[in-house]
């Protein structure tokens, strides 16, 4: 008893300052957790794993607390799945990756002998799912933590029911290890799991589940393994058939997991951790009963009722659509001495995963009207883009005649006389071709009007705009002949 208290301890402030070390290596080294709004180290199932295997290694090194072969063989296959999960966070795996290496792990662990062939490679093949469920409850700050903990101590319970006291202590050492990562790992988290701790913590559990219902039927064992395991099933559950209805692939990340609905319906990120860790307890608590008998099997069947009636509850809650498609409309006007003017117009609406923006811009200068358009559409990854161009309105710049006065040439680009600036337009129209003659209502010829109108245009952009004369009188010089300048010259040079 004093040694399991001790070993407890020992845990707890090990993986607490583990925790603490191993924040500032990771922020270092770029393993953070990109999922989240502002980067989280993911260091923190290397202190989780650590202190674990250090604890009880201890234990059995020292002989207060000797580890069994099947629990050292799990101790040790644990370990490698953490490594396998370390990769990942390193070199960011494939989820297939994952799910075979611990299924081999696993393959390590369970006895055939007692269990028999085709129940061993259920229990294999269900050990490396519930590892990848774990994986996929560290979504949400403190959420595997809290879930881990109390599935440690119920499945704890058990072992120690059971007379296996190795096991038992080895999950007390877990639950240790879990809370004091939670210290860090609670919202707002300075630290998370990290595939290496998730996995290494769904792996022990599930493995340590399965050696303690060996022997028993088949029915109170699956009622036992889907109460300890409800939590993790029913979020994977959720997930699965949720992406697989909107037509998304399995292995893309979303926000579709149990934390975000709850957090959808209004909930805080505590308060979706505390009833998430309500309903683990729950369950767990159920798990307990039916395996040390004071509950019947058949509570496994109510238990599974209740966590799909949950499922199918949360799963009508929208997390792919947008919440609040937001456009976003600017315009901006842009004119000057040359008589060109730029509007843009911008809209954007997107949410998770889906995006639409469109844009365009016309112009016109002194050759005449020119527009732009593009539209870019996103969906999912894929994106389109297309380009339109229209040719000018008047590809000569002359422009367009009054037709109170056909003799009067009138071009898109005014310019200011006083500036001297010669513009496109303004050449043009020196050169542009005379128009067929036509009688005026001054009785000149036409063309000879348009000859003087345009000499006179000509005439007022060609002339050179006058200096710029100072604002202020430029100051006397040092020869100058007055001689207030010379005495103030001599009394401020010395």
């Amino acid at each position: 008893m004093l040694y399991g208290i001790a070993t407890a301890t020992s845990a707890l402030f090990l993986a607490a300052v583990l925790s603490a070390l191993l924040r500032v290596p990771a922020l270092r080294l770029g393993m953070v957790d990109r999922r989240r709004v502002r980067p989280v180290p993911l260091l923190g199932g290397v202190a989780v794993v650590g202190s674990t295997c250090l604890v009880a290694a201890a234990g059995g090194w020292t002989g207060a607390a000797p580890l069994s072969h099947e629990v050292g063989r799990l101790l040790a296959a644990g370990a490698g799945v953490a490594v396998l999960g370390l990769v990942a966070d390193v070199w960011r795996l494939k989820a297939r990756f994952l799910l075979v290496g611990t299924a081999v792990a696993a393959a390590f662990v369970v006895p055939y002998d007692e269990t028999g062939l085709p129940a061993g490679l259920a229990a294999v093949a269900w050990i490396a799912c519930v590892a990848a469920a774990f994986r996929g409850l560290d979504h949400a700050d403190g959420l595997a933590g809290t879930v881990g903990v109390l599935t440690a101590f119920g499945a704890g319970v058990c072992a120690a029911a059971e007379m296996m006291d190795d096991l038992a202590v080895l999950l007390s050492v877990l639950a240790a290890a879990l809370t004091g990562f939670l210290m860090h790992n609670w919202h707002p988290a300075r630290i998370a799991f990290g595939a290496c701790g998730s996995l290494f913590t769904g792996f022990v559990l599930a493995a340590a589940a399965v050696l303690v219902r060996t022997g028993y039927d088949a029915g109170s064992t699956a009622a036992v393994l889907f109460a300890l395991t409800a939590m993790a099933t029913a979020d994977a559950v959720l997930v699965v058939l949720s992406r697989r209805l909107a037509g998304r692939p399995a292995h893309r990340r979303g926000p579709d997991h149990l934390a975000h609905r709850l957090r959808r319906l209004g909930l805080t990120p505590p308060g979706a951790t505390v009833v998430l860790g309500a309903g683990t307890f729950a369950a767990v608590l159920v798990g307990v009963l039916i395996h040390t008998g004071w509950l019947a099997p058949v509570g496994g069947l109510w238990l599974a009722g209740a966590v799909l009636a949950a499922v199918l509850g949360l799963l009508c809650v929208r997390v792919y659509g947008p919440r609040r498609p937001t456009e976003l409309h600017a315009t901006a006007t842009r004119s000057g001495t040359t008589g060109t003017y730029a509007t843009a117009t911008r809209s954007r609406a997107g949410a998770e995963g889906r995006g639409t923006g469109t844009r365009s811009r016309p112009a016109a200068d002194g050759y005449g009207t020119a527009a732009r358009s593009r539209t870019v559409e996103e969906y999912g990854g894929y994106g389109t883009a297309t380009r339109s161009r229209p040719r000018p309105a008047d590809p000569y710049g002359t422009g367009a005649r009054a037709a109170a006065d056909p003799g009067t040439v009138r071009t898109p680009a005014v310019v200011s006389p006083s500036e001297g600036l010669r513009t496109p337009g303004a050449l043009r129209a020196l050169h542009a071709p005379t128009p067929p003659p036509a009688p005026h209502a001054l009785g000149a010829p036409h063309s000879t009007h348009m000859t003087q109108n345009r000499r006179e245009y000509a005439s007022q952009i060609f002339t050179p705009s006058p200096a710029r004369q100072p604002e202020y009188p430029a100051p006397p010089l040092r020869g100058s002949a007055f001689s207030q300048v010379r005495e103030s010259l001599r009394v401020r040079d010395g």
